[in-house]
């Protein structure tokens, strides 16, 4: 269906494939994976036709339609979202747009003169508009978006006034309803709250055509591909199973080659110890010079190519009080819309509380409240004796200086640190060699994340609120913040739709839902075994 053969690829200096291979077949549902800059959306771009392989080879099978979704959504504006998802369908989607511009010409008192004509191609269009099943095209839309957690209001609201997480989610959608024969996903699991990553990974799992996708979030890649298509040093390496499987199979790959390479340094080191010894000797002259020749015939084994993992290490932060936050009667409202009423809410030493809620419960409300960003509009919120909070908040990430590099900007936060600790700092979030001189405005949202990460952990905090701390991260740093979290002594508020982020750190639920809040002991997997679902409002099987 999809085959690369032998590809060759490089941008600018760096080499990303070298005679590389793979191929997707009808119905297979694959995970590309392999370090950041390694070549995935080069990839992607190959297989669609952006861009053209150096050498080699791609084949796309006759007729085949492919849909790609890309982080990089394009301008949008003047249309509804629906609008906007139906774009990728073709001309229903230009008479959806004349349809709705014509229907606000209908109520236009300042076109009143011309109402005969507008009415008469209002009827030739909405004709046109039904031969072609557009309005069930429209309801299919909408029920995508649904999934994707859009009120009707949001659907039928300008694309244009949406943030650029929405935005991505209308362009994930317009993939989405074209139902292709095969769909190219690049992280589509980013800017999704936990429900409409649930509705997306059942989706997925229906579809039936050729699926290939990257994702950051290890259990949404898990439960959908059974294959996976790692880049590796230029390569393109197959492994069957899923995500986790795959890193079975790489350990033992990775020991196997480790212990070839070992026994074959041994050989090696046996037969040059032996020219040393007798390459001045006459006598042996016939036997060096054999074991020469066989030394030059020997094919060297590589060793593994080993991926860096920097640990990041806690210092004890100094002990809090045993109540560490209290919310008692608190009221918040935006507008008309009531987000708490009357809400009581005590956060102990030692207990780490997930909040969990459908978009628009209160979830980052919370969080602001607890962290003093916003205020109750009645009530209290105070914070126990020697607390010493953390909060991270994507909006952290925006008060970043652009001219600071990496290594200033956390000079210019712990100025009494050495610039060898800041630099190991730096190293444990991702920032090597030279990246610490990068300055803060070429950041990547992922880069811009770890940076405030390391600056918000590292003079160490007894409470730490963290708001979708994972949004940005790739899976390597995930990885290091949640096995250094689970050593953390403190606290902990989080609201996060990373499935494997919440089971590891939570013992505490804090569930928002129209019909009131929820406590329960435990964390997020007694969560799930207690409710029979992932997310509030999603029923067992959902």
């Amino acid at each position: 269906m999809i085959r690369l053969d032998n590809i060759s690829k490089q941008n600018g200096h760096q080499i990303l494939f070298i005679d590389a291979s793979m191929s997707v077949q009808k119905g297979e549902k694959v995970g590309l994976v392999g370090p950041n800059g390694a070549g995935k959306t080069t990839l992607f771009r190959m297989i669609t036709g952006e861009e053209e392989p150096g050498d080699g080879r791609v084949t796309i099978e006759p007729g085949m339609t492919i849909g790609y979704f890309s982080q990089d959504v394009g301008e949008m504006s003047g249309v509804s979202a629906v609008a906007a998802v139906m774009d990728g369908i073709g001309p229903l989607s230009t008479l959806a747009t004349e349809m709705a511009r014509l229907e606000a010409a209908m109520v236009d008192p300042a076109q009143a003169a011309d109402m005969d004509a507008i009415v008469e191609r209002y009827g030739d269009v909405q004709g046109r508009f039904q031969e072609l099943d557009g309005y069930a095209l429209d309801a299919r839309a909408r029920e995508v978006l649904a999934g994707l957690s859009f009120s009707q209001e949001r659907m039928d609201g300008d694309v244009g006034l949406l943030s650029g997480g929405w935005k991505m989610r209308v362009a994930l959608a317009r993939i989405l309803l074209m139902r292709p024969d095969a769909m190219l996903l690049d992280e589509p699991s980013n800017h999704l709250d936990l429900e409409s990553l649930i509705w997306l990974e059942d989706f997925l799992k229906a579809y039936e055509g050729a699926l290939l996708m990257t994702s950051h979030d290890r259990e949404f890649m898990n439960r959908i591909i059974g294959k996976v298509v790692e880049i590796d040093g230029g390569e393109l390496i197959t492994y069957s199973g899923n995500f986790d499987f795959y890193e079975q199979q790489r350990a033992v790959s990775e020991r196997q080659r480790q212990a070839q390479f070992d026994r074959q340094q041994a050989r090696l080191a046996k037969e040059i110890k032996f020219i040393e010894r007798f390459k001045a000797r006459a006598s042996h002259a016939a036997q060096v010079q054999s074991r020469v020749k066989k030394l030059d015939k020997i094919e060297r084994v590589e060793p593994p190519r080993r991926r860096e993992s920097v640990q990041f290490e806690f210092r004890s932060p100094p002990r809090s009080g045993d109540e560490v936050a209290n919310l008692k009667n608190v009221h918040k409202s935006y507008g008309s819309q009531a987000i708490y009423a009357a809400f009581d809410f005590q956060l102990r030493r030692k207990e780490r509380w997930c909040v969990l809620g459908a978009n628009g419960a209160g979830k980052s409300t919370l969080l602001k409240l607890v962290a003093g960003a916003t205020e109750p509009d009645q009530g209290s919120v105070t914070l126990g004796a020697s607390v010493r909070m953390g909060y991270f908040s994507q909006h952290a990430m925006d008060l970043l200086h652009g001219d600071d590099t990496v290594l200033e900007s956390l000079s210019g936060s712990f100025p009494a640190a050495g610039q060898g600790s800041l630099r190991s700092l730096a190293g444990c979030f991702g920032f090597s060699g030279d990246d610490v001189d990068k300055p803060c405005r070429v950041l990547s949202g992922g880069e811009k994340a770890r940076l405030v990460m390391a600056k918000m952990l590292f003079d160490p905090p007894n409470f730490l609120v963290l708001d979708e701390p994972t949004n940005h991260l790739d899976m390597a740093t995930k990885e290091m913040l949640v096995a250094s979290l689970v050593k953390f002594e403190g606290a902990m508020l989080f609201v996060s739709h990373d499935r494997h982020f919440l089971a590891a750190l939570s013992n505490r639920v804090l569930e928002l839902t129209p019909d009131g809040v929820h406590q329960y002991s435990g964390g997020y997997t007694e969560y799930v075994a207690r409710t029979g679902h992932e997310a509030p409002g999603l029923h067992p099987g959902q």
